[in-house]
């Protein structure tokens, strides 16, 4: 299994997977403006790969375009299908090329390769692409999809169980990267790690607040990804956060990595950002500490 960091790895591992294809790619599609990759897609339709697309219904304010590349990818010979409208969102992103299977937590997007910080992982491991091909097929037939991969975290059917099982596990140490944590039943659950003595340290939001669990905002880069370290021994990479929405009621891809090279190689930027936004972070609350003190004064 390998970890994709963004933006230091580019879209480069993409463009070498799609390059090399011999047989199949399967691509899961939620935004798209990369030209780099269109054409690659199409080079492999034309050296008789067979690609297949499924594009989303809809994104926020980017249904034009979907529709649009929907047209482009037929042009070039890509076998386009769209998500069904059952789920609020299609906000999953996944490929899969010849047996590899690639779950990311980022888009097909110039923004979110090359200007934010997120994540994908790669794996060969056959029961994981198979279950992955599986839920390819279903949503691209519009069939029932039943999740049974314990690694293969997919929102609304296993997401809750799966990631509350994950977090139950940590002994130590929990890093998260998270735009948003609210959802009340997993914010419960990281309260009780950190009464427990485990330390949880959060890149992005927790709504509420909870004492004993440290929160910091980015500083250098925007956030467009949702990852969890444990115990520096595994990790989860993918498209759904810890709210109700992405675990319950959208349709969300990510993958838990057991892998300690990998939960190192995450843990090692989270690190590094943690280290570059804590200062911000320290100012912040001193500067608040002196309003709260200048107006008790002035009461």
């Amino acid at each position: 299994m390998k970890l994709i960091i963004q933006p230091d790895d580019g879209i480069a591992p993409l463009l070498v997977a799609i390059k090399r294809a011999k047989k199949t790619i399967d691509i899961v599609i939620f935004r798209f403006d990369r030209m780099e990759l269109e054409k690659a897609l199409a080079a492999a339709v034309g050296r008789g790969v067979v690609v297949r697309a499924l594009i989303a219904h809809t994104n926020r304010g980017g249904e034009k375009r979907l529709r649009k590349l929907e047209m482009s990818f037929l042009a070039s010979g890509v076998t386009v299908c769209r998500t069904a409208d059952d789920l609020t969102r299609h906000h999953g992103k996944m490929m899969i090329v010849d047996g590899e299977l690639y779950v990311f937590g980022f888009n097909y997007t110039e923004l979110d390769i090359n200007r934010s910080r997120s994540f994908g992982v790669s794996t060969k491991d056959p029961s994981l692409v198979k279950a992955a091909l599986e839920l390819f097929q279903a949503d691209s037939t519009r069939q029932p999809y039943e999740a049974t991969h314990e690694r293969l975290v997919i929102s609304p059917e296993t997401t809750r169980k799966l990631l509350s099982d994950f977090i139950k596990g940590a002994k130590k140490e929990l890093l998260i990267y998270d735009e948003k944590v609210s959802d009340k039943a997993m914010v419960k659950l990281l309260r009780d790690r950190a009464a427990a003595g485990v330390e949880v340290k959060i890149i992005g939001k927790l709504v509420p607040a909870v004492p004993g669990i440290t929160t910091v905002k980015p500083s250098r880069l925007r956030l467009h990804v949702r990852a969890i370290v444990r115990d520096r021994k595994s990790a989860f990479v993918g498209s759904q956060s810890l709210r109700r929405p992405q675990i319950d009621g959208r349709r969300e891809i990510g993958i838990i990595a057991p892998h300690p090279k990998v939960a190192t190689a995450l843990a090692k930027v989270f690190d590094q950002d943690w280290l570059d936004a804590a200062p911000k972070a320290a100012a912040r609350e001193k500067a608040a500490e002196e309003e709260a003190v200048e107006a008790a004064i002035a009461r």
